[in-house]
């Protein structure tokens, strides 16, 4: 089977070059006035580019079909299989093709290559020239991707498997019976988690492609961004579906007790994606105001690549982090040199054409809708890049800020904090506001009745605060300052002493409660009054009138339902990220008697019941399992039961948490078991997560939101100020 996955992949790399040959020749034969010969010769391009495509998927088919039959003919597929059983099983052999190095390099080139081919398709139509430029900078792309697939060694995916993995008979050795997938990846949240970040970073290449096309042909009409604009929000939308995927991973199967860590590799998501965010508003004012042109060439540039960066950080292995892949200097050189390349044509592009992309930036006023979406985007990309270095700092030079430093999460929350809660204001005020300047009575009439409402949520979120949140802080800071303190509670404390004083750490979350409740009720009431208008309008009810004008202007109320759901995850990371309570310790255990002592935490008792250890079907595995029940100590009332566990493999000794979680309103248990000790003691690790639920209905309401905005119909002409 190597050998056909080589020959596709042979066939892949000479269709994409011919693609690219094609296509700048008929972009020349254009120029030259030969307008027969260019369409013939971009015509062609257009249709080697969807045969490179073809080709790709044979590439992935190939790997599919191995992993799924257990062919060991491939060493990657060796390196990459699952043992596990049944329908999780068969999802996780099927996530091998993008589980490793090598598989997931060619799993992103197949993805850009469908993406190219969706293009092709809709150039080959009228075969205008921004739409075959479009395809010649992203198959560009494509090409550093499968040339370094065909042609570096340690990024191969059709190696043959060799020795020491085969012998001489041609069977499977012992060594070869110890390789595979980790269990830490065997999860539905982590199989499905990579391929749709795949899927937002490949989408990003098409932005990044129309509007260096854009530079190419000279052409500074908003016409790139409405070809691009879809592909834009489709990759944030996916970026978006596959980070809150991780988090869930992070937080039920790592042990972290949260859904961010600001590792490495999270931050490497998060980086295209905070980009892609600035560049759909950009796109906004471009095609609706004619401005931010220039500043919009230059986001495309951007967001590609800090895709790359992420790439970058994710595969070279200058940052240490639990899911990186192994270092490879071909990846090193290849994803660095994309860097430079994406940033460097996008300055070089706008210098050349500078007078085409003149665009009117002025803002008449800082209370204006103009002035809202600059400042906003100045917010993602000044985070971007200070995110970006930070990330790295552990391997930059000592003599730099934070050179040669590990920072702590704290390090990234004291910045992420109070811009996130800036950001967050914006957008709340953003949508009463006028696009060159605002009338204060028209916004004083507007924001009256929300800021009512908003006032009295915001007194039930400071009940929650003073009865709840604030104790639990205090609480930590005390025991960590009390006699005889361990050094856990010690270490606790500490850490967040170290992220500001007690007045600026509780204030911080006092504002974010406040700017929560304004951006709720405000957007809420642009939704309500939006669909009371269209109801008495066309004699519907209100909730008729809604649905109705989802489907007339779905991009616009699409994108008042994500600022509604920001809000709610605005109130969930304050709780979730800024007042965890934490208790780790052992707990004494009878094994002749099977009993155990209680574990306690705030108004939490867990009471053990039993414990179990079960060998898997593959005869590998096993699962270490304890139980318990949970009190409520306040009243004696039960409140659930929790069974954490470690995975243990035996042949290779790799072990996983799975995490234990009582879900209530306004917080989660989080149970981790993660052993005994040698007096046989069992170890736990116990978190009162707050507000965690709001975290995931808010940003499941978000994705929600996206995707109205992106699939359904957008409105051809628009009442600019009222957008």
């Amino acid at each position: 089977m190597s050998t056909f996955g080589l020959i596709a992949l042979v066939v892949a790399f000479a269709g994409v070059a011919v693609s690219v040959v094609c296509l700048l020749a008929g972009q020349i034969l254009r120029k030259m006035g030969k307008q027969g010969a260019a369409s013939t010769a971009s015509w062609g391009g257009c249709v080697a580019s969807i045969l490179t495509a073809a080709a790709l998927t044979v590439c992935c088919g190939i790997l599919v079909y191995c992993f799924m039959t257990g062919d060991m003919s491939i060493e990657y597929v060796l390196m990459e299989h699952s043992d596990a059983d049944g329908i999780l099983g068969v999802l996780y052999r099927f996530s091998g093709l993008w589980a490793g190095r090598e598989g997931s390099l060619l799993f992103w080139a197949w993805l850009i290559s469908i993406f190219n081919a969706v293009v092709a398709m809709r150039a080959m139509k009228k075969l205008e020239p921004l739409d075959c430029m479009a395809l010649f900078v992203s198959d560009l792309v494509l090409t550093a991707f499968v040339a370094v697939c065909l042609f570096s060694e340690s990024n191969m995916p059709f190696t043959a498997t060799g020795a020491p993995y085969i012998d001489a008979e041609g069977n499977l050795t012992p060594m070869a019976s110890a390789l595979g997938m980790s269990p830490l990846l065997e999860h539905w949240a982590q199989a499905i988690h990579p391929p749709t970040l795949f899927i937002g970073y490949a989408g990003l290449t098409i932005p990044f492609a129309y509007a260096i096309a854009a530079l190419i042909v000279n052409d500074p009409s908003s016409k790139w961004v409405e070809r691009a604009t879809r592909y834009a929000m489709f990759s944030w939308l996916f970026l978006g579906i596959g980070i809150g995927l991780g988090a869930i991973w992070a937080y039920v199967v790592l042990g972290w007790g949260g859904y961010w860590a600001w590792d490495p590799v999270e931050n490497a998501s998060l980086l295209s994606w905070m980009v892609a965010l600035a560049l759909v508003h950009s796109f906004t004012v471009y095609r609706q105001r004619g401005a931010f042109k220039r500043w919009s060439i230059m986001c495309a540039a951007l967001a590609f690549a800090f895709v790359v960066v992420g790439t970058f950080i994710t595969r070279s292995g200058i940052v240490q982090s639990v899911h990186a892949f192994a270092g490879d200097p071909v990846s090193l050189t290849l994803f660095g040199g994309l860097i430079a390349v994406a940033v460097l044509v996008g300055v070089a592009g706008l210098l050349i054409r500078w007078k085409s992309f003149k665009s009117d930036d002025t803002i008449e006023s800082m209370a204006s809708k103009s002035a809202a979406y600059y400042f906003n985007n100045v917010i993602m990309i000044v985070f971007t890049l200070v995110l970006a270095y930070l990330t790295v700092a552990s391997a930059l030079p000592s003599f730099l800020p934070f050179g040669g430093q590990a920072l702590s999460a704290g390090t990234y929350d004291a910045i992420a904090r109070p811009l996130g809660i800036v950001y967050c204001l914006i957008i709340a005020v953003c949508p009463l506001l006028a696009w060159n300047k605002t009338d204060r009575g028209e916004f004083l009439r507007l924001a009256k009745v929300p800021a009512i409402c908003a006032a009295v949520l915001f007194v039930a979120l400071m009940a929650y605060f003073v009865t709840t949140l604030y104790p639990a802080y205090d609480a930590i800071i005390q025991a960590g300052a009390a006699e005889g303190a361990s050094q856990a509670a010690i270490a606790a404390a500490d850490d967040l002493l170290a992220q500001g004083p007690v007045w600026y750490y509780n204030g911080l979350a006092v504002v974010g409660f406040a700017v929560a409740s304004v951006l709720f009720f405000n957007t809420l009431f642009m939704i309500a009054r939006a669909a009371s208008k269209r109801g008495k309008a066309t004699g519907k009810n209100p909730v008729v009138a809604f649905f109705g004008m989802l489907g007339a202007n779905s991009a616009k109320y699409g994108g008042y339902i994500a600022h509604f759901a920001m809000s709610i995850i605005l109130v969930g990371l304050i709780g979730s990220s800024m007042y965890v309570t934490e208790k780790t310790g052992y707990i004494a255990f009878d094994e002749e008697n099977d009993t155990a002592e209680s574990f306690v935490i705030q108004n939490y008792e867990l009471r053990y019941t039993s414990n179990s250890v079960e060998t898997m079907a593959n005869g590998d595995d096993v699962i270490y399992q304890v139980e318990f029940d949970v009190f409520d100590t306040e009243d004696g009332s039960f409140v659930g039961h929790v069974s954490p566990s470690v995975q243990l493999v035996s042949s290779t000794q790799q072990t996983k948490l799975n995490a234990s979680v009582i879900s209530l309103p306004t917080e989660d248990l989080f149970v981790v078991y993660r052993g005994v000790n040698q007096a046989g003691d069992l170890s736990m690790d116990v978190r009162v997560n707050p507000l965690v639920s709001f975290a995931w209905v808010g940003f499941g309401l978000l994705m929600a939101g996206t995707a109205i905005a992106l699939f359904g119909r957008r409105r051809e002409h628009r009442d600019v100020d009222n957008a």
